[in-house]
């Protein structure tokens, strides 16, 4: 199995640590952010979210849309919706394992699609706006957002750094070359235009603040709660808690011991159809 394969695989331990300390350190922020501009949207009857995760944009969704809007909330990995499931929601949703590549919904169906952090994911892009705009209303919105460079987003930036001393032939490059790897508002633009939408989406860069409560919460996140562990321990399995360590070391280094802060930004995007 190849790094690209490993960058889908959420299972085992991965959805609970991605809870746990991911969404707290650099997801809610943009789960807030999405459901308050959708918040804002007169009209909405049906809403989807497409690779929903662990449901931190659903549960903002849920709290903050009138109850009259029905949200379907999807995810093509098993594991990490069934935490989400479990999690609960203020109201009923409707929670479906579905690929967004294969949107199994009919034509029309639809006032939003959103998705957070999940288009660096798919392995078309421009396929996968398609089947979104196949299933938007006329006049309804895409609404997703994608992580800008790795630089400006510094615990993974320090993270990935890090592991270059311990596998110098082949270092993970997970974080950067996937859910940092798709920062460029050309490319995006492009694939956009690609699935069919004919109105240029608008692109807004919002910045905002990591919060740990030390360099360790950081390290163990990234190393232990995303597909970036599927990558170390491709390399050598018995190095995971080394790895850890280093990342550890490096974001002290950086940003001093006790509660510390980084830099993250994204693209927040959104389309008419």
């Amino acid at each position: 199995m190849g790094d690209s394969d490993h960058d889908k695989v959420f299972a085992g331990s991965i959805p609970k640590l991605y809870e746990e300390l991911l969404v707290p350190m650099i997801f809610a922020p943009y789960a807030k952010d999405i459901a308050g501009r959708l918040a804002r949207r007169p009209g909405l009857a049906r809403v989807l979210e497409v690779a929903a995760g662990t449901g931190v944009v659903t549960r903002a969704l849920a709290s903050t849309l009138p109850a009259t809007v029905d949200i379907v909330a999807t995810d093509l990995n098993a594991p990490m919706l069934d935490l989400a499931r479990s999690l609960g929601t203020p109201r009923p949703v409707t929670w479906q394992v579905a690929d967004a590549m294969a949107l199994p919904f009919p034509d029309a169906a639809f006032d939003v699609v959103a998705c957070q952090f999940g288009v660096m994911f798919f392995p078309d892009r421009a396929k996968a706006f398609a089947g979104m705009r196949r299933v938007l209303r006329p006049g309804g919105l895409l609404l997703f957002n994608a992580w800008d460079r790795i630089e400006d987003n510094e615990f993974a930036d320090v993270v990935t750094a890090s592991l270059v001393a311990l596998f110098p032939a082949d270092p993970p490059r997970f974080l950067a070359r996937t859910p940092h790897g798709y920062h460029d508002k050309a490319a995006i633009a492009s694939d956009v235009a690609r699935g069919g939408f004919a109105a240029a989406p608008r692109i807004d860069t919002l910045a905002a603040r990591s919060p740990a409560k030390s360099p360790r919460e950081p390290a163990v996140a990234y190393c232990h709660g995303t597909p970036l562990r599927n990558e170390i321990e491709a390399r050598d399995a018995k190095r995971l808690d080394e790895a850890t360590d280093a990342a550890t070391a490096a974001l002290a280094a950086r940003f001093g011991q006790g509660a510390i802060d980084g830099r993250i930004q994204a693209h927040v995007v959104a389309v008419e159809r």
